[in-house]
This record gives C-alpha cells, sequence and structure tokens, in this order.
C-alpha cells in the first residue's frame, strides 16, 4: 500500500514572505507590461525618472540613483544609457570629482514622466481596487511599511512638479 506524502506545515512568516515575494513579481510584470506597451517604458525606467524628478534640480550622482532604485551599478548603466539614448536623461560631469557623474531628467524625460504617468497610476489604482477595498488597502499599506527599507513617505507614482 502506498504512503501518502505528507506535506510539512508552512509557517505563517514563510508564507507570508512568498506570497509577497510572487505578488510583487506578478504586479510588477503586469504593470511593467502595460508601461512598455503604453509608453515604451519599463517600470524601472519609470522609476529612475519619477526619482529624478523629485530629486533637487532633477539631478541625482548615479550611484544614488542606483541604491534608491535598488540596482547594481551596472544596471542603473544599462538602464541609464537607454534613458540616455531616448533623450530622456542627460549626463553631467562634477566639477569638483571627475569620478562622479550625474543623471540628469531632461525636459523630454519630464514631458515623458507625465504622460505615461496618467496611465499607470490609473492601471495600479485598477488592479489594487479590483481586489483590495479602500480599507484593506490602508491596512495593508501599514503592515508593509513596518518591514525594513519601505520608504512609507515615498508613496506616490506622481512627480512632484
Amino acid at each position: 500500500m502506498a504512503r501518502a506524502a505528507t506535506i510539512p506545515k508552512t509557517s505563517p512568516e514563510i508564507q507570508a514572505f512568498v506570497r509577497l515575494v510572487r505578488a510583487s513579481v506578478a504586479v510588477t510584470r503586469e504593470l511593467s507590461a502595460q508601461l512598455s506597451a503604453d509608453h515604451g517604458l519599463s517600470i524601472n525606467a519609470y522609476e529612475a525618472l519619477l526619482t529624478l524628478a523629485r530629486a533637487p534640480d532633477s539631478r541625482m550622482r548615479r550611484v544614488d540613483l542606483a541604491d534608491s532604485l535598488l540596482l547594481t551599478a551596472s544596471g542603473v548603466t544599462r538602464l541609464l544609457d537607454s534613458l540616455e539614448c531616448d533623450g530622456y536623461v542627460g549626463r553631467e560631469q562634477c566639477e569638483s570629482d571627475r569620478r562622479v557623474s550625474y543623471a540628469v531628467l531632461t525636459k523630454t524625460g519630464r514631458d515623458k514622466l507625465r504622460e505615461a504617468d496618467t496611465t499607470h497610476t490609473r492601471q495600479i489604482r485598477e488592479l489594487m481596487g479590483e481586489h483590495f477595498e479602500d480599507g484593506e488597502l490602508t491596512q495593508l499599506a501599514d503592515l508593509l511599511a513596518r518591514l525594513p527599507g519601505v520608504e512609507p513617505a515615498d508613496e506616490s507614482c506622481a512627480p512632484d512638479s
């Protein structure tokens, strides 16, 4: 007689972590595909433009932008090279330290961000609103804000200016 396989009970911590990671990947894929189809931007490109729009003088050291986007130095270089080719971002050298360069949002990049923002934020609202009520979304945001590295003050998808 064959024995049924025993499946060990998963702890709530592991179950929550796995669902959080899977949800993050699935939502990111869907929103990135929509951004790409509608505006020719990946979600990382959109986040880079948004981060630069919020920075003082719409510029950041490239290494700081990489940290902000949770990308490696080579990852942000590839991303910025593409955004530079499209005219959305420029590059400036630091006058006091030639090893430092800045990524600077161009007018074309700001215009592209504004164009993408309307549909992207609508798509986020639709996706999240389809699965959660307002009170649940508030609770979810509050719970996730407890995790390390989450910046609850940086919650809007809209550029500041």
